[in-house]
């Protein structure tokens, strides 16, 4: 039985990998649970799973939490804040921690959890791109193993078990396209919070959900593989799939293509993470490919997703500046969901916020989370209307 750790239990990933834990009782056990602020959904999670640890996010709810479990015969350790999720991160004899926290905020508790000597689901992207250069040594020093838990960089990994060492030609990286694949340019100027957040394809939280609209979810993921895989940026494609059957694809020397397929899914990539090398029987749909129908593929528009080529860029910059770009994301895209900036504001305060930097090339962690904040802070002052004395 895997003894896991989950970061972001409340989220997404979280209940679907809780999902997995239930339906494998005999395979998985939980030892922690670190959550945001869904409290009535984490106290539930607790009596089912009986974790030792838990952290909330919001220390102002931890008097809440000790009152809605305080019936229980045997009481997890309860802490709160950045430091109870790092404390939960580390705890224990977990031997895999389940990354499922949105955004930068993931970086420090996967550290933690790193040095602790845990494995790592990783299905926080931000950890890579915005700490790849302090996270990848980490990994290195401390024997650990960094598995992808999010559908198209487990198709990557999936694909390339038996490989031989330079056997990978090149990457593709398969994209549903998002709300407006079949918008025309022109109306993007009218688009909504409500609209960007009808993905057709997959059920997700809303900030990737306008990621994907944007497509600056896939240049995200561009600067993972690049980390995760050590393909350089050249060898590293994007392809609209609107159907989401192929998750990835892989290019070996010789030309040979290998792919991995699926219903859309986000449970598969988890439990493939938790379960490796291992494959584990599930009752789960199965793919039919006469039902799935055709499956096709057309070149991205880049005038209609200028993120994934400031993605490319900040990338190639390396250093900090695939910080930067992540975070000024992920400050526009609140903005946008707060309804404070339009959509098309996006990738234009991404952009001038990446123009701006004085980018460190070998940045320690705390150069990474100084630009982190920089960014969060220059994207705010860009998006305040200017008020005329």
């Amino acid at each position: 039985m895997k003894a896991i750790t989950l970061l972001g239990s409340t989220g997404s990933i979280g209940t679907q990998t809780l999902d997995i834990v239930a339906q494998y009782p005999e395979q998985f056990r939980i030892v922690g649970l670190a959550a945001g602020r869904s409290l009535d959904k984490l106290v539930t999670q607790i009596r089912q799973f009986r974790p030792q640890i838990v952290a909330i996010a919001d220390p102002s709810q931890l008097p809440d939490l000790q009152a809605a479990i305080a019936d229980l015969n045997e009481q997890p350790i309860l802490t709160a804040g950045a430091e109870g999720v790092a404390e939960v991160a580390a705890y224990g004899d977990a031997e895999a921690v389940v990354t499922g926290i949105v955004g930068c905020a993931g970086l420090l508790p996967t550290i933690a959890a790193i040095k602790a000597g845990k494995d790592v689901a990783l299905a926080n992207k931000e950890t890579l791109i915005a700490g790849g250069p302090v996270v990848l040594p980490l990994v290195e020093q401390y024997g650990v193993k960094l598995l992808p838990a999010d559908s198209e960089h487990s198709a990557i990994f999936q694909c390339l078990q038996g490989v031989p060492s330079g056997g990978l030609r090149r990457i593709l990286l398969t994209a549903s396209g998002g709300a407006f694949r079949d918008w025309p340019v022109e109306k993007l100027p009218q688009v909504t919070v409500a609209d960007a957040l009808k993905h057709p394809n997959w059920s997700m939280g809303p900030k990737i959900t306008v990621d994907s609209a944007t497509l600056m979810n896939k240049g995200l993921e561009v600067i993972e593989a690049h980390y995760l895989f050590g393909v350089d940026y050249d060898q590293i494609d994007i392809v609209i799939h609107p159907q989401s059957i192929i998750h990835s694809l892989i290019e070996l020397q010789d030309t040979s293509v290998l792919a991995q397929l699926g219903w859309p899914d986000m449970r598969l990539p988890l439990l493939y993470a938790l379960s490796w090398p291992d494959r584990l029987y599930t009752d789960w749909a199965q793919l039919d490919l006469v039902k799935a129908g055709d499956l096709t593929f057309r070149a991205p528009n880049h005038a209609k997703y200028p993120c994934m080529q400031l993605a490319y860029a900040a990338g190639r910059a390396g250093g900090a500046m695939p910080a930067v770009l992540n975070a000024a994301n992920e400050q526009a895209v609140a903005l946008f969901l707060a309804e404070q900036i339009s959509f098309l504001e996006i990738p234009r305060l991404i952009e001038q916020t990446c123009e701006r930097f004085e980018n460190t090339a070998q940045p320690t962690l705390e150069d990474i989370l100084s630009a982190d904040q920089w960014a969060r802070q220059t994207v705010l002052a860009a998006s305040q209307p200017v008020v005329l004395s």
